[in-house]
């Protein structure tokens, strides 16, 4: 038996595996492993929750009981001596959020904690030893000051927000044997951290963006192995992030917060047990004269090698002609440790292709849209100007298309310092792309030069889709290519233009379908605290938030994402406190928009965007138009707002606000009958007749009983008679559209409109060389302000339908303590073959049919119990491993329910035929 530990302190989750022996021989270990996959460092939640994933070889395994301790140190870490928490036996079936509830956690300390566990199978033995450390808990624990230069210097350009690196050092000395060593960091907008010359850390683009007025994410970073007996050296680079701002032209709209600027404290415990501290003051050195000469996220980086000083954070560097740092104003913002991933570089790109252009320039081609950089190699003469510009596409005639970029320079730039071959890369930007443009490089490039480096934040995968249909497959790949490009610290619309903000609108439904993809759950957490801190005292919430871009234009739509996130990470983790977070703001929200935009008909008339992007009748009829059309809709507003209404109930109660339930009843009761007077029509549909229209009162369940037929009747017409099989949805229909026909017995008309090759359809992007989701349906005649093609929003609820629908891998409790599986059979598609790694362990779902049979296997976690559909005339028809199903130890059938044999099984790998 195998036990995985999680530890979520809020917004984080940190994930150790475990490995320890049974007391039972017939359960067996499979890759005995003991691998430490992540500690976490530095957290500042009092009262942790701690987690674990039990795996086994045997069927039906259930947790009876678990038994915690924790301890300042492992020597303390028995049963005896345990001296912050011994929970003793805890007889419980959560091995999920358990709260810590010992002795109160110190700031700087660091802790140690096990688990042992009890199942119907047996108890296991103590599990490896785990640990995290806790941060700076209070404001007075930070000792330094903030240091910086509030000032343009010569070399800076004001005008363009072109603004120098800053570089600071200080030296000090250990004269003892060090036991341990902690770097804690605020470095804004980005910075670079290094002990003797070397970086620490693999992160990249630290620290995660925030409204930095509001809060302010440290880094805590391990720098014991770096601090030997003797002399060091401390050196950070800042470069400008979000922290200034990279357009500085429209105060009243771009939020800019000043010059980069550092708080920094190591704290050194010596073996002997006195400590020091090295902070940040007026006695550290720094100077903006370095070769990082510009660094703008939208604009790229300038670098001249030449401008270079060797060994400036090693101890012994002459740093006369450097400046003393100045004292400066703190940013305003709280002070919180960074739960959410850092940014690293996840991947590595080979260019495919060089070819040289008649201008004598190159074209590298590195056969994939993605977010990040390119390392490469270079030899030449001092003083040599190398030029790399980035483009998604190219034009006609073979040059770079980037007119779709805005005014985004999008360039990097290097110059040589003339000594032999010289390796380089960015440190304080990032672009969209899928083709660089070089230009000024010396000699003959070759691809093995030129290296993509991939960056996102440093979550896992956990989910893989294929199936019998290849057009499905590639879509897959595009999404998660898309997905990855737009995490970054915050999810972003897109990675290439002058915009790559977090809207809100792209994600009321997409955060959804990418939790099936990637671990998420710690960078949602912190987006959903990033609108909150975003939300104003009357109950606003922007259309963007962190609020880098002053939108408070009070629709339903987009602020509607605060709830539909927080509701799918409770569905999907389990994790309450994510809702009891959140429910006051969407509570005082909802009451802010109720008061201003609620008609005498109870309608919810003030809604800004509408059907986002829903696609032109034609890919011709959207030549050269530019998207950015708004279309305000009463109905999608009022649709929205009354499904937020009804998860309130629910929630109301779920969080101990009971108080609040009859208001939000009476309130869901009101806005479905003015909805259905207001926009129902005796004819059978809704509004307009859109598609979107139509869509969401079935999904929300808004339609009156006696109406729903005709509604699902005028769905199915429009796509399978007017769009000819096709989608005519933006974003807030195509969030509901592969759903809603599931859920109305229509699965294989989704089916057709995922198979689509033709426009509109995802099948149609990549028709036309798409290597990530478009921003439009018709990216590719839509002027290009607005059509990005490295873009999630499109994906509406497309994902989720993969998984919960065609895999049959779906939560039907929390955290997938009960799941439900129940694949959709479609002609057509043969085969399914699926993996999630949900917060119990992994699932598994994988079949094939056949004329002749009906083949499923599956997996399900241990401590959760699935409800499983199996395609057959009868029960007696399915049989498990050769045997009756009915007469298989630990399943139990249930019903019939039309063509399916309902059985309910407890965890294990099962295989299903149906002959």
């Amino acid at each position: 038996m195998k036990l995985k530990l999680n530890m979520a302190f809020g917004a984080f989750t940190a994930v150790l595996t475990l490995c320890f022996t049974t007391l039972f021989a017939q359960v067996s270990l499979q890759n005995p492993r003991c691998e430490l996959l992540q500690d976490p460092q530095g957290i500042d939640v009092l009262k942790p929750q701690l987690s674990w994933e039990i795996n086994s070889v045997q069927r039906d395994v259930k947790q009876i009981a678990y038994h915690i301790l924790v301890a300042s140190s492992i020597d303390k870490l028995t049963e005896k001596d345990a001296d912050l928490w011994n929970s003793g036996e805890v007889k419980s079936a959560e091995s999920i959020y358990n709260q810590y509830t010992g002795l109160a956690l110190k700031s700087k300390h660091k802790y140690y904690w096990k688990v042992k566990v009890r199942t119907n199978k047996g108890t296991t033995d103590w599990s490896r030893v785990a640990s995290w450390s806790m941060g700076l808990l209070n404001y007075k624990d930070w000792e330094g000051r903030w240091i910086g230069f509030d000032r343009f210097f010569p070399w800076d350009n004001e005008t363009e927000g072109r603004l120098s690196a800053r570089y600071f050092r200080k030296e000090f000395s250990t004269d003892k044997t060090v036991a341990s060593a902690t770097a804690y960091i605020m470095g804004m907008g980005l910075y670079e951290l290094y002990i003797d010359g070397k970086k620490i850390g693999d992160q990249v683009l630290a620290p995660a963006p925030t409204d930095y007025t509001k809060n302010i994410k440290y880094n805590t970073l391990d720098i014991t192995e770096q601090l030997k007996k003797g002399k060091h050296a401390i050196g950070v680079v800042l470069g400008n992030g979000r922290f200034f701002a990279m357009r500085q032209a429209k105060p009243y709209k771009v939020k800019t917060f000043g010059f980069p600027k550092l708080l920094l404290q190591v704290v050194i415990r010596y073996t002997d047990g006195s400590t020091a501290s090295i902070k940040t003051d007026n006695t550290w050195k720094g100077t903006a004269e370095g070769p990082i000469l510009a660094n703008n996220e939208y604009d790229g980086e300038v670098y001249d090698a030449r401008k270079e000083f060797k060994g400036w954070s090693a101890p012994g560097f002459n740093e006369e002609k450097w400046l003393n740092a100045q004292y400066v104003q703190e940013p305003g913002g709280t002070y919180q440790a960074q739960m959410n991933e850092g940014m690293k570089v996840m991947k590595n790109i080979a260019a495919v292709s060089i070819i040289k252009r008649p201008n004598g320039k190159y074209i590298i081609d590195f056969g994939q849209n993605f977010a990040g950089w390119v390392k490469f190699n270079v030899k030449g003469t001092k003083g040599t100007t190398v030029s790399l510009r980035f483009a998604e596409s190219l034009e006609p005639n073979g040059d770079l298309f980037r007119t779709n970029l805005r005014d985004a320079k999008a360039t990097d730039t290097y110059i040589l310092k003339g000594e032999g071959i010289e390796t380089w890369a960015p440190r304080f930007t990032y672009q969209g792309f899928r083709y660089a443009e070089l230009s000024g490089y010396p000699g003959v490039p070759l691809k093995s030069d030129f290296t993509g480096c991939v960056v996102y934040d440093d979550m896992k995968t956990v989910g893989t889709f294929e199936s019998s249909n290849s057009l499905l497959n590639q879509i897959f790949k595009n999404s998660w290519w898309g997905i990855a490009s737009n995490y970054k610290g915050m999810p972003v619309d897109c990675p290439q233009r002058n915009e790559r903000q977090p809207w809100l609108g792209d994600r009321t439904v997409g955060a959804h379908g990418e939790s099936f993809l990637f671990d998420n759950t710690a960078l949602y957490k912190k987006w959903l605290e990033d609108i909150r801190f975003a939300q104003k005292e009357d109950g606003a919430i922007p259309d963007v938030a962190p609020a880098f871009w002053r939108y408070y234009s009070d629709n339903v739509t987009w602020p509607a994402t605060l709830l539909f996130v927080a509701d799918m990470l409770y569905k999907q983790t389990g994790d309450i406190s994510v809702i009891h977070k959140n429910y006051p703001a969407v509570k005082k929200w909802m009451s802010y928009m109720k008061d201003r935009y609620m008609n005498a008909e109870g309608i919810m008339t003030k809604d800004s965007y509408g059907d986002w992007c829903a696609p032109p009748a034609t890919a011709e009829d959207g030549k050269g138009v530019n998207a950015d059309q708004k279309h305000p809709s009463a109905l999608i507003a009022t649709a929205y707002y009354y499904q937020l209404a009804t998860m309130m109930i629910d929630y109301s109660q779920l969080t101990g606000n009971g108080e609040d339930q009859a208001g939000f009843v009476e309130l869901a009761s009101g806005l479905k009958k003015s909805f259905n007077s207001k926009f129902y029509h005796a004819q059978g549909y809704y509004g307009d007749n859109k598609l979107t229209d139509n869509l969401l009162p079935v999904y929300f369940d808004l339609v009156e009983e006696q109406h729903k037929a005709q509604v699902v009747k005028q769905i199915c017409y429009i796509i399978e008679e007017k769009n000819k099989g096709h989608l005519s949805t933006g974003v807030m229909g195509t969030n509901f559209l592969m759903r809603t026909l599931t859920k109305v017995g229509r699965s294989d008309l989704a089916y057709r409109i995922a198979s689509q090759k033709t426009y509109p359809s995802w099948g149609y992007m990549i028709e036309n060389g798409a290597t990530a989701i478009w921003e439009l349906w018709n990216g590719n005649t839509a002027a290009p302000k607005m059509n990005s093609q490295n873009h999630v929003m499109m994906l509406g609820d497309l994902l989720i339908w993969y998984y919960e629908n065609l895999a049959g891998i779906k939560a039907a409790a929390p955290g997938f303590k009960e799941i439900v599986m129940k694949p959709e059979m479609i002609k057509g598609l043969d085969a399914v073959n699926a993996e999630y790694n949900s917060v119990h362990g992994l699932i598994k779902s994988s079949w094939t049919k056949s004329a002749k049979d009906f083949k499923w296997n599956v997996t399900i976690p241990a401590n959760t119990i699935a409800r499983i559909s199996i395609p057959a005339k009868s029960a007696a028809q399915v049989k498990e491993n050769g045997q009756k199903a009915t007469d298989v130890k630990g399943m139990r059938f249930i019903q019939m329910e039309e063509d399916r044999a309902v059985f309910e099984l407890g965890s294990g790998n099962y295989s299903f035929v149906v002959e």
